[in-house]
């Protein structure tokens, strides 16, 4: 049988996982409060407003429940808010508000040092290939 720490989906969950957690504590540790999780949802709305929620799930690979979940809280906390779409009156519309520009901004000063220090010792043709690799199996797996 397989030993699971040489299994390379569990290496690459716990490089993942282990950044996310680095990268989380550094960014509570300056004063934020969102998640990474929160960070990705309000990113996508920046880069698409008028993105839906299903959209959102899509695009940070999370369950619809998870991404509502997300969207409330951020609701609650003035991060995002929802209005009523005009041109159909069931949908609602998420919009960000400037209290997340701000935290964001200030949040991506910060995300480009936590991944070169995760990063630090590989050299870009590393990168490159683990680029490629990851890729890869992304397309063999919707295949």
């Amino acid at each position: 049988m397989e030993k699971l720490d040489s299994v390379i989906f569990s290496k690459i969950d716990r490089a993942i996982r282990t950044y996310r957690q680095f990268t989380q504590a550094r960014l509570k540790a300056l004063g934020h409060q969102i998640t990474i999780d929160q960070w990705l949802v309000i990113k996508c709305l920046i880069e698409n407003p008028r993105i839906q929620q299903n959209e959102i799930s899509e695009l940070i690979f999370k369950d619809a429940a998870s991404v509502n979940r997300m969207v409330n809280l951020l609701v609650d906390a003035k991060y995002l808010k929802r209005r009523i779409n005009k041109s159909d009156r069931r949908k609602m519309d998420i919009l960000v508000t400037r209290k997340a520009l701000d935290t964001i901004d200030e949040m991506d000063r910060i995300i480009p040092d936590n991944r070169a220090f995760a990063l630090s010792g590989l050299t870009l043709e590393e990168m490159q290939i683990a680029t490629k690799v990851m890729t890869q199996i992304a397309s063999n797996c919707r295949k």
